[in-house]
Formats: C-alpha cells, structure tokens, sequence
C-alpha cells in the first residue's frame, strides 16, 4: 500500500472515536471524583448506627458495635478493657452527651500523624462542641479518638 492507495477519510468516524474517548476520560474521572468523596463511607455509617443505638436507647447493641461484637453477650470476659457498665456510664442517660435526641454524621479524616483509622465527627443533639469516635479500619472496632480534629 502506497500514500496514493491510502482510504479516504472518514470525518464521521473520526468524531465518534473522539467522543468515545472524551466519554471514557469523564467516566474515570467522574468515578474517581466518587471514591474520593466517599472515601470514609464506611466508617461514617458505623458511627451512624452507633449513634442510632443510642438514640433509641439500645445500649447493648450500641456496645456491640463499639466493640464489633454483636455475640459481645455470651463472651463478655472478652472484653475487660472496656467493660460494658463504664460503656454505660460514658455513653448512657448519664453520659457526657446525655440522652441523645438528634445525632448527624458531620465529617470524617484520618489523624495527621498517620494511624490505622479515621476520626468521625458527629453534631450531637445541635451542640456546638460535637463529638469524635476512632474507627479502626483493620477491625472496625470504635474508640476515643487519639487527636481531636477541628471540622469546619
């Protein structure tokens, strides 16, 4: 084949593989805009269900889930280093946050030192000052938090 035995041009095919490739570069990008976004999703929404458990009053599911144990209650000498009674006092009517009313996932980050985990703010019953769990990746058990995070 030969410069002068080359095909025509085809100006339809050439746009319709220029859009394929635009449609292609906008579905990466809008994907990857996504994960980004969503980054913290899962630690967010086991925050979220805590906090449900203790806005309906259900302490021992909401201790299920701070220790990733829903079972917690047939083995409870498995979990000595927060036992459930100061889980109670900590969380419970008495608690710091007292009864919760409203609770809202606000936002989420990872300490700036680095860590295995992320800190998750929550605007507890319309307070100014908001509350912060630690959720571990690795096992996604709950914790106070080692640094406290400002979110604006």
């Amino acid at each position: 084949m030969t410069l002068l035995d080359a095909q025509e041009y085809d100006p339809e095919k050439g746009r319709k593989r220029k859009r394929r490739i635009i449609s292609a570069i906008a579905i990466v990008l809008l994907v990857l805009c996504l994960g980004w976004w969503f980054r913290y999703y899962p630690q967010e929404r086991i925050v979220g269900h805590f906090f449900d458990a203790l806005q309906r009053q259900d302490y021992k599911t909401a201790y299920g889930i701070w220790m990733h144990d829903p079972q917690w209650e047939q083995h409870v000498d498995q979990h000595p280093k927060y036992p459930f009674n100061e889980f109670y006092q900590d969380w419970g009517p008495g608690g710091e946050w007292g009864l919760i009313k409203t609770q809202k996932v606000f936002a989420a980050s990872p300490c700036p030192g680095g860590g295995t985990g992320v800190v998750v703010d929550v605007i507890v019953n319309d307070r100014t000052k908001h509350a912060q769990v630690w959720v571990e990746r690795s096992d996604k058990t709950l914790s106070y938090p080692p640094c406290e995070l400002l979110f604006r």
